[in-house]
């Protein structure tokens, strides 16, 4: 059986990238490695983790895109749940994130809004399903 574990967003600065996530939603860091260059969100069970572009580079050394240098947002998604996405929204533009659609119902019943930090990760706030 395989087990979805984590996921890693490599990012022009881990320990900025972990203040924003602490700042705009609540979120603890778990653990920042001494070199700087990997940390993880205290998220429960599933670890969401940033690590360096410079560590990244090590893995891939023909290079990957960087959500942090795309013109547009790179096509896979972070959604965080939260009881109140217009709140949610509002404060995670207030620390640096880019509003791309404001909160809005969608046709099913759930508040929807999509964002981009300032390490260019594309978020997705939205509210529980009913």
């Amino acid at each position: 059986m395989v087990k979805f574990g984590y996921t890693i967003v490599y990012v022009d600065d881990v320990e900025k990238t972990l203040h924003f996530f602490n700042e705009a939603f609540d979120m603890k860091t778990r653990f920042l490695h001494d070199t700087g260059t990997y940390g993880e969100l205290d998220t429960g069970e599933t670890v969401l983790a940033f690590a360096s572009h410079d560590l990244g580079n090590s893995h891939f050394p023909d290079g990957y895109i960087s959500a942090s240098t795309s013109e547009k947002p790179l096509g896979i998604e972070i959604a965080l749940i939260t009881e109140n996405v217009q709140q949610t929204h509002n404060v995670a533009i207030v620390y640096g994130s880019t509003e791309l659609k404001a909160p809005a119902v969608m046709p099913w019943g759930q508040t929807v809004s999509y964002i981009r930090t300032p390490s260019g990760i594309l978020i997705e706030l939205c509210s529980p399903m009913a």
